[in-house]
């Protein structure tokens, strides 16, 4: 098992960065891949990125490629997503999630933190 918990969420205007980090906890968390979802009111969860266990394998949405960046650092049970030129169009809360084949649909994932707000103004 493996526990989760987001931070680094909060208000930026467009055009600017923020970095979410995500820690976690367990005996294992370095054989999970895990992925970013976002899910804005009104609207389905929606991927953001993934990376694989080994950290040698990432994978993007369209809408915020070149834009985002996951990376993850095993020694330190942490996962991390560098947003960059932030659109308002990005507001929504943010999810990091753990599971044993990475995917882009949350059915892939079996454990997820409890989210983190990001709202981008105009």
């Amino acid at each position: 098992q493996v526990q989760l918990v987001e931070s680094g969420g909060g208000l930026v205007q467009a055009g600017g960065s923020l970095r979410l980090s995500c820690a976690a906890s367990g005996r294992t968390f370095s054989t999970y891949a895990m992925g970013w979802f976002r899910q804005a009111p009104g609207k389905e969860r929606e991927f953001v990125a993934r990376i694989t266990w080994s950290g040698g394998r990432t994978y993007y949405a369209t809408s915020v490629k070149g834009r985002f960046t996951i990376s993850r650092d095993n020694a330190k049970n942490m996962v991390y997503l560098q947003m960059n030129s932030l659109k308002p169009e990005d507001t929504a809360v943010y999810y990091c999630a753990a599971g044993s084949v990475p995917g882009t649909s949350p059915n892939s994932y079996t454990y997820w933190g409890q989210g983190t707000q990001v709202t981008v103004s105009s």
